[in-house]
């Protein structure tokens, strides 16, 4: 059986990867200014923050995690994957030392967030 997470836990996870993902990217690609960015990529990104937050609560209800921390580890477990899948990529010169950094960073910490926010709605 699947567990299904609390729509409001849903919603509140995509907010928290678009504010998130604003100001971690902000920071980060400050110098990109004056790159245009098509509109339909920041569309594409807020439904993936939505399926993101979605597919953790998921996970995280499947796991029967008790709170926030149990739900941080689960989120941070699957950080750790994307981190991981990243740095083979690296290895091969798919993407660059810096991206990488970038990459692992934001998925390290907004999955761990997440699956700490759908902890808390258990």
């Amino acid at each position: 059986m699947i567990a299904y997470s609390s729509p409001i836990a849903v919603l509140f996870g995509a907010i928290l990867y678009i504010i998130y993902g604003t100001i971690y990217y902000s920071i980060l690609l400050k110098d990109k200014k004056g790159q245009s960015t098509p509109p339909i990529h920041y569309v594409i990104s807020i439904v993936i923050a939505f399926i993101s937050s979605f597919l953790i609560g998921i996970l995280v209800q499947s796991t029967g995690a008790d709170g926030m921390a149990q739900g941080a580890l689960i989120g941070f477990i699957i950080g750790a994957i994307i981190t991981l899948v990243y740095f083979k990529n690296s290895l091969f010169g798919l993407i660059t030392k810096k991206n990488f950094t970038i990459a692992a960073g934001d998925h390290l910490i907004i999955f761990t967030l997440l699956g700490a926010l759908h902890g808390f709605f258990m």
